[in-house]
């Protein structure tokens, strides 16, 4: 975060057009009208997953779910149906990235607000030295199906100056599960889990 004043600020579009030109910030390809007054526009790729319900009753967080989830893949003419009370997990088509003195923060566009979807349930978090296509956790709180286009305007990117550079960037080194993806993943909370744990 920038300290002005005493106060700590979100980048502005001033600030934001300066980090991308010195590569302390990432957003690759930056769309036409992307930057904002304090934020990043961020558009949706055409790959997602779901969970497969046809030949799985249940999530256990410790065990791997990769197999429990199926891929779809849209095409421009051929959107992606998020029904009522559906989740799904997608992706930004831009890759984002920091360097180690900067964060990023996911959130979803008004536009999208208002026809009641969600576009992430905990995980907006860009960490210090990930670059990657942000995942996209959607989720649908209207009561009839909406209807999602490859690369319409989807998510917004607000970023941050840490008072520092963090001493150990995120990356697969430093136990990062999701360093550089470019497709969704399944969650990898399994790690978190060991035989010799209690959790």
């Amino acid at each position: 975060m920038h300290v002005i004043g005493g106060r700590k600020v979100i980048l502005s579009d001033v600030h934001l057009e300066h980090c991308l030109k010195e590569g302390e910030i990432i957003v690759d390809p930056l769309a036409d009208g992307a930057i904002q007054p304090a934020s990043i526009d961020l558009r949706l790729d055409r790959h997602f997953l779901v969970f497969d319900r046809d030949k799985n009753v249940i999530i256990d967080p410790r065990e791997p779910l990769d197999d429990k989830m199926r891929e779809i893949t849209i095409g421009h003419d051929s959107p992606f149906i998020l029904h009522p009370g559906a989740f799904a997990l997608g992706l930004v088509y831009e890759k984002t990235g920091v360097d180690a003195q900067h964060v990023g923060m996911l959130d979803g566009k008004s536009s999208v607000g208002r026809l009641g979807v969600l576009v992430h349930a905990t995980a907006g978090y860009l960490d210090p030295g990930n670059c990657l296509k942000m995942t996209l956790e959607l989720h649908n709180v209207a009561n009839m199906p909406v209807l999602l286009y490859y690369m319409m305007p989807i998510a917004q990117m607000v970023f941050f100056e840490l008072t520092t550079q963090c001493r150990n960037p995120y990356t697969a080194k430093s136990g990062g599960k999701y360093v550089g993806d470019m497709k969704p993943k399944a969650s990898q909370m399994w790690r978190n889990f060991t035989k010799d744990s209690d959790a």
